[in-house]
């Protein structure tokens, strides 16, 4: 089978030497290699380039929320890698949006919209009294308007975006769990099959398929529904 271009597996295994061994394991069905926060620290630039070298697209998911002029220093060193998304927060405003747009080249930014770990009472906490949802559509919509490529959002609002935002909005859906899987510190979740249904044109699968017994069938199964 090919890749399956709307689904993307989270590395998030702590060395170099693991999470080469899920790519190869699931490089049949999995078209995305996301690198996050743990695995970045871990091992660095060198992993991005290996993963590259095997012809993979690799989404840098680090989340920057910092003031404009490092937000954009922190592009320019990341464009030489070659990475293919790189996340960033959109509640990081829209001088820190706009300034990574200008300094981004040829990377797709995806502003992360509300985390799928956070529901209502945790938005309450940080002070906002808003619902989820209008919370998700205004930082969409500011991160649109500062020239950002695409939006990370959970599962359950991607049908609105959509709906709101028209068919030229990218949107990327963590919080992805098959039938019968452990939700772990997940709020905000969806079957790939519901997902794709609401709009979403790219998966983020992590811990279904990297802590499956067989990772190789576990991202089978997952592209497979989503043909």
């Amino acid at each position: 089978m090919k890749p399956s271009p709307h689904l993307a597996l989270a590395l998030d295994v702590s060395s170099a030497k693991h999470a080469l061994q899920l790519v190869e394991q699931t490089a049949d069905s999995v078209a995305v290699y996301k690198i996050g926060m743990q695995l970045f620290y871990a091992e660095g630039p060198a992993l991005v380039r290996q993963i590259k070298a095997a012809g993979r697209q690799v989404f840098l998911d680090l989340k920057l929320h910092d003031i404009p002029n490092t937000v954009a220093s922190a592009l320019r060193s990341v464009a030489p890698l070659g990475v293919d998304y790189l996340t960033l927060h959109a509640s990081g405003g829209p001088a820190m949006m706009q300034a990574a747009a200008a300094a981004a080249g040829p990377v797709r930014l995806l502003a992360v919209t509300v985390l799928t770990s956070m529901e209502q009472n945790q938005l309450a906490a940080v002070g906002l009294q808003c619902s989820t949802e209008k919370q998700v559509l205004r930082l969409a919509r500011l991160a649109q308007k500062s020239a950002i490529s695409g939006l990370v959002c959970s599962p359950l609002e991607a049908a609105m975006l959509r709906r709101e935002l028209g068919d030229s909005a990218f949107l990327v859906c963590p919080g992805i769990r098959p039938s019968g899987s452990d939700k772990a510190d997940q709020k905000r979740i969806a079957t790939p099959q519901q997902a794709l249904a609401n709009g979403a044109n790219l998966l983020v699968v992590g811990r279904p398929i990297h802590q499956s017994d067989d990772p190789r069938q576990a991202a089978r199964r997952i592209a497979e529904e989503l043909l």
